[in-house]
């Protein structure tokens, strides 16, 4: 009898590897190019990406992912940037208003899925949002709420007061 993979391991460097190690190899410096290569690889629309909305929807569900916080922006931690991570920290975040102003010193990639509404993440519908090395913003979703896992380079990033 084999048991289920919890969603720690669903959402683990490991079952995340094939995601990671392109992640780790995409040019951020482009972050156009770097989104559409992201979309060919890992459709929105596909299974892949299908699998790991719904691991991360039953994290939220049981409490565990985006546990910290308050609504309307709650927050948790995948893992840290480590080698078997490909260099690459991973967060959860269930949002529907703005959020912290930061800088991404090596870039951030994002993946929204849309949970109510029509949510927009920084104008950008469901799907990958990639920013490049130096950039800044404060994070907003109008319109619905969204659940976005972040993917930052090195686990680099600076909050801004």
């Amino acid at each position: 009898m084999s048991m289920e993979p919890t969603t720690e391991d669903r959402l683990s460097p490991a079952s995340l590897r094939p995601l990671l190690e392109f992640a780790s190899k995409l040019d951020l410096r482009d972050p156009k190019a770097a989104r559409e290569e992201l979309e060919r690889h890992f459709p929105v629309r596909g299974e892949y990406v299908a699998e790991l909305g719904d691991a991360m929807r039953e994290g939220v569900a049981q409490g565990r992912l985006c546990h910290l916080g308050q609504p309307p922006v709650q927050y948790s931690r995948l893992f840290k940037a480590t080698s078997e991570s490909q260099n690459l920290s991973a967060d959860a975040v269930l949002m529907s208003a703005p959020g912290p102003r930061h800088t991404h010193p090596n870039g951030e990639i994002d993946l929204c899925f849309a949970e109510s509404g029509e949510p927009r993440f920084d104008g950008h519908p469901q799907g990958w949002v990639v920013y490049g090395p130096g950039s800044t913003h404060v994070p907003t979703v109008k319109g619905g709420t969204m659940l976005i896992l972040y993917l930052l380079p090195g686990g680099a990033i600076e909050f801004q007061k």
